[in-house]
């Protein structure tokens, strides 16, 4: 058994050098075809192939082509060994008509071209009430790198037990398919069918026309006790896309309507120096991605100190059109009061309906900024008058002479002297003689809320964390019963203000700010500590 073993392998060994390729063939597994489905393409070789894949690029050019697996097979039947291998791969047509395809090359040997007929979709009307695809692009004519929304539904009549649905296809655009399908039942020619939805964003790169070729379905379905396979394929779209203009400049926005708006925090047309406000933009663009929107530019005013806040871009759909918003929001710190006028803010964009260039606006607005009731005034100086020069024309000055007193007059001052002193003597002698009780003064003991708010601050100083710090002094300020952080901040040092507008400038200005948040937490512990201790220094009642 051994000896016959090892003859085989022997034998194997000295005939590997011997094969050769003598047969190549091709063959496909349906013919005729319908449009939209899938075939397989069986290239096979008789004989040892060793590192080499028939060239199938000219396939490209007729049908969608997936790519190519290889397997291979030894056998020995009666001391007779022979080998195999094929190649294979799925095609599919996307028109029409009758098709060649063509002879490959493996090894020196040829195999056949291929006559084969794909049939339209209207040729199979039973197939199509069972499974069809419905497609619908809006807008259908575009503009470069305008997006449009394009919707695919299936319509599925019977169980199904698999598929698969492939992305539509276009050239020189970006697709790009948005949140996950859809599942729902709808009633056609009254007959029930799932429907399977899917959005894709589509945005062409370049000007031209172009095929907007649909997606295509293959699966299986159930029919009694058999397991059919069944494709579907909607229809192409042509799409005309026109180019930027050249007399545009600026950011390209390509939209149907663009909105400009804007919110105040508070919404008063007057403020106080140092009250902060929060001016809220939302630019609204319909038929661009969140992407496109441009940044929106708020111009400096003297007086003001703007920070940029946070800029939050969100994408939706709505009624087959694609809605992008813009939501980006600054703080603006008014310094010195005055009447002040914020100049419009203006964004450009293409108007796609009309074909011409339109601005979203916001108009100028008025602001009057008062002083803080808070603040310590300085009085101006008094005026000291030089005296007047005597004027001739005047009327005589009236002269006041002092009477002289009269011995009454003495008795009763000396009287009153004398009652004075004789009262002072009685309340001295009053207060040694009785114990006098004193009362402590109120105090206002140290909140858990403020301990809590200083436990807040150290975290955030540990953690080199900016906003958390910032929130922390928000929370030691209303611990303290003030609403406003500015107006607890004027109550503490100069030091300690200085290193509380840095956190400000670091947290809001465009410029950075270097803070010292150990430095900040310091002064401001050391100033906790000093009230706190002063709060202990009163000594409970003694009786």
């Amino acid at each position: 058994m051994v000896t016959r073993l090892l003859g085989s392998v022997i034998l194997l060994i000295t005939m590997m050098p011997a094969w050769a390729v003598d047969q190549l063939s091709a063959s496909v597994d349906k013919n005729p075809v319908l449009v939209g489905e899938y075939f397989t393409l069986t290239i096979e070789a008789n004989g040892k192939v060793s590192g080499q894949i028939p060239d199938t690029s000219a396939l490209s050019g007729q049908f969608v082509t997936s790519p190519i697996s290889t397997s291979s097979r030894t056998s020995i039947i009666n001391g007779s060994m022979s080998s195999t291998t094929s190649w294979q791969m799925q095609l599919l047509s996307r028109k029409a008509g009758e098709f060649t395809i063509p002879s490959f090359e493996v090894a020196g040997q040829q195999s056949r071209p291929i006559k084969l007929k794909v049939l339209a979709r209207e040729q199979d009307g039973e197939a199509q009430q069972n499974l069809f695809i419905k497609t619908a692009l809006k807008p259908d004519t575009l503009h470069v790198q305008q997006a449009a929304l394009y919707t695919v539904k299936l319509y599925i009549g019977q169980d199904l037990l698999d598929g698969q649905l492939s992305a539509p296809q276009m050239q020189e655009a970006q697709i790009a398919q948005l949140g996950k399908q859809s599942e729902d039942y709808e009633i056609v020619n009254g007959r029930r069918y799932m429907v399977v939805t899917r959005e894709y964003l589509v945005q062409p790169q370049k000007s031209g026309t172009f095929t907007l070729e649909p997606p295509i379905f293959n699966g299986q379905i159930r029919e009694g006790y058999r397991r059919l396979a069944v494709s579907a394929m909607g229809d192409s779209i042509e799409v005309e896309v026109k180019p930027i203009p050249d007399t545009y400049s600026g950011t390209w926005l390509p939209s149907e309507l663009v909105n400009l708006s804007e919110e105040w925090q508070p919404s008063d047309q007057a403020v106080v120096v140092g009250t902060p406000i929060t001016r809220t933009l939302t630019l609204t663009a319909l038929g661009v991605t969140k992407e496109q929107l441009p940044d929106i530019e708020v111009p400096d005013v003297d007086g003001f100190r703007t920070y940029p806040d946070e800029t939050d871009r969100k994408q939706m759909t709505r009624d087959g059109r694609v809605i992008s918003q813009l939501i980006a929001s600054y703080a603006l710190l008014p310094q010195t009061p005055g009447t002040y006028t914020l100049p419009e803010i203006k964004v450009p964009w293409f108007n796609t309906v009309i074909n011409k260039v339109q601005y979203a606006t916001l108009p100028s607005r008025t602001i009057e900024v008062k002083a803080d009731p808070n603040q310590v005034s300085v009085a101006p100086a008094p005026v000291i008058e030089a005296p007047r020069q005597a004027d001739t024309n005047s009327e005589p000055p009236i002269v006041v002479h002092n009477a002289e007193k009269t011995w009454l007059d003495w008795a009763l001052l000396t009287s009153g002297y004398l009652l004075w002193l004789v009262t002072l003597v009685i309340w001295f002698l009053t207060r040694q003689s009785k114990p006098v009780k004193v009362k402590a003064p109120e105090q206002t003991p140290v909140t858990a809320d403020e301990t809590q708010a200083m436990q807040q601050i150290k975290r955030a100083v540990k953690a080199a964390d900016l906003a958390a710090c910032y929130q922390g002094l928000k929370a030691l300020a209303h611990a303290q019963g003030h609403v406003q952080l500015h107006t607890w901040r004027h109550q503490l040092s100069q030091e300690l203000q200085n290193e509380i507008a840095k956190l400000q400038g670091a947290l809001y200005s465009a410029k950075q700010e270097n803070v010292d948040l150990v430095l900040l937490y310091r002064l401001l512990a050391a100033q906790h500590k000093q009230i706190k201790n002063s709060k202990k220094q009163h000594l409970e009642p003694l009786y």
